[in-house]
């Protein structure tokens, strides 16, 4: 039995990403400001670590890639990995013309 993980919305994650923030100077470390969030909302602690970093990431308080860029990135792979295919068909594509195509085969 394979369990899914759960899906959450994008307006509770914004709401638990603020409440770590604005929150954050009452607590050691993101961390414990992390786990006391996520155990009132009742999910991973580790999910909304990330989630804040990426935040902070986004609103250029850290270093590291931006949501967008990571995007950018994401789609410029995709289109790599397509054209590549594409690339390969047209090879084998040549290949087989250029033998059908050979007079010494005649």
């Amino acid at each position: 039995m394979v369990i899914m993980p759960k899906q959450i919305p994008e307006e509770t994650k914004q709401r638990a990403v603020r409440l770590v923030l604005d929150h954050l100077d009452e607590y050691p470390n993101l961390t414990t400001a992390c786990e006391t969030v996520s155990k009132r909302l009742g999910f991973g602690a580790e999910s909304l670590r990330r989630w804040v970093r990426q935040a902070q990431v986004d609103a250029g308080e850290r270093q590291g890639a931006s949501t967008s860029e990571s995007e950018r990135v994401r789609r410029l792979e995709r289109e790599n990995r397509e054209l590549r295919e594409a690339n390969a068909i047209l090879r084998d594509a040549a290949v087989f013309f250029a033998g059908e195509l050979d007079p010494r085969r005649r």
